[in-house]
């Protein structure tokens, strides 16, 4: 560990310390980045300490670069618990000095967290969490929103699928905000697309681990498409009971859409269950050279060899690399003063690293690049670890997502 990088890692219990001691840490000039993700529940892999590890990276790079700047990573597990993760936030805000939150990997949390980011002015940089209303009507002068969106990836699957000739769809869908929004927003594109969704099921998040009543459901409904609006846990251990009740094969096979799935559920379920499925994601780590650099760079230095990032944490790399190059532009001090103002200028400034290549962040928060729809190869065509995927389509930046003019942020200029 080098000197002007300070790290703690610590879990929601762990947060304890006397409040002088806090408060004296909290007057410093040190920048102080709170990971809030699940340590221990469904989404750990999808997110969790994976994401610690890529903002762990992002700021080792920078305090290389710039060793007068000090960086404190903390990080916490909000449950999924939208009142433990919001409360989790307030503390750090009031006692530990945190000046940006990033990851959250929730969408209920996500948005508990904006009105908190606006009322402390602080900087929700949320990597994770998938409601497109984050830059639509929930939007704020707070809030940017990296990785990816329902939005984005409905379009990049529903859109794609259907005119490939998946015109019907079922979906299981979480039965919370994120998995009504994965299916709301899929529907319509596959609707525009001349497709028709002809039903589905929502199933009790987390609390379902048995997905069989929903399969057969599916089934009987004929659908050419099973859309599966769920992440984490959850959709590798549907796809496995899906091929285990025979839903891919026979002589009306359905074809499996994962529309927030990625190659860390792939690589956990194993490419022997996941062949042929189709996964949107706006990061593979064999993308292109940057990308395999940055993920050589990950393995190596956070000592996690046998790990390859999804676009959640690559997220949460190149989110912070960017907020910390305004955080040098603007001056510690400046930018412990006032998180709107980083997000104004992280909205000024292109962006550009290894991760996400360049882009740039829109006036309403939304961080733009291309979305891309892979479909999983058959272990035969593996050429080693990692290597799951075979790319279908790609949508570039400016359609990628949803229009400015559409989502509704009171941030857009009319």
């Amino acid at each position: 560990m080098t000197a002007p990088t300070r790290r703690a890692l610590l879990g929601a219990g762990a947060l304890l310390a006397t409040p002088g001691l806090l408060r004296a840490q909290a007057a410093g000039d040190v920048i102080r980045i709170g990971v809030l993700t699940d340590l221990a529940g469904p989404y750990r892999d999808v997110t969790g300490p994976t994401s610690v590890a890529c903002v762990r990276q992002a700021v080792d790079e920078f305090t290389a670069q710039n060793p007068t700047i000090k960086v404190e990573v903390i990080a916490a597990d909000h449950q999924n618990k939208a009142d433990v993760g919001v409360n989790t936030v307030r503390q750090w805000f009031d006692t530990r000095g945190v000046d940006v939150v990033t990851d959250v990997g929730n969408s209920a949390i996500a948005l508990g967290l904006n009105p908190v980011c606006v009322e402390r002015d602080k900087v929700h940089l949320n990597a994770s969490a998938a409601t497109s209303d984050l830059t639509g009507r929930a939007c704020t002068p707070n809030t940017i929103h990296w990785s990816y969106d329902t939005w984005c990836f409905a379009k990049t699957s529903g859109d794609a699928l259907t005119r490939m000739g998946g015109d019907t769809w079922y979906f299981i869908t979480a039965d919370y905000a994120f998995g009504h929004a994965i299916q709301r927003d899929t529907s319509r594109f596959i609707e525009a697309a001349g497709g028709k969704v002809v039903g589905d099921s929502k199933y009790p998040f987390p609390q379902t681990t048995d997905f069989s009543a929903f399969l057969l459901q599916a089934r009987a409904s004929r659908a050419k498409v099973l859309g599966l609006a769920m992440a984490g846990d959850d959709l590798v251990n549907c796809v496995k009971q899906a091929q285990e009740f025979g839903l891919t094969r026979g002589a009306n096979p359905m074809q499996l859409a994962a529309i927030i799935g990625s190659v860390t559920g792939v690589m956990a379920a194993g490419m022997q269950t996941m062949q042929g499925m189709y996964i949107a994601e706006t990061f593979y780590w064999d993308q292109d050279d940057r990308t395999r650099a940055f993920t050589r760079r990950l393995q190596q230095q956070q000592r996690i060899p046998t790990v390859f990032p999804n676009y959640v944490h690559a997220g949460n790399y190149s989110g912070v690399t960017h907020y910390l190059k305004a955080v040098k532009e603007l001056g510690v001090a400046r930018a412990k003063a006032s998180g709107r103002e980083v997000v104004a200028l992280m909205k000024r400034m292109p962006t550009d690293d290894d991760a996400y290549g360049k882009g740039a962040v829109r006036e309403d928060g939304r961080k733009i690049h291309p979305s891309h729809l892979y479909q999983v190869k058959a272990p035969a065509e593996s050429r080693g670890p990692g290597d799951v995927y075979k790319l279908a389509v790609t949508l570039p930046a400016d359609q990628a997502f949803r229009p400015l003019a559409e989502g509704g942020c009171p941030l857009v200029r009319s």
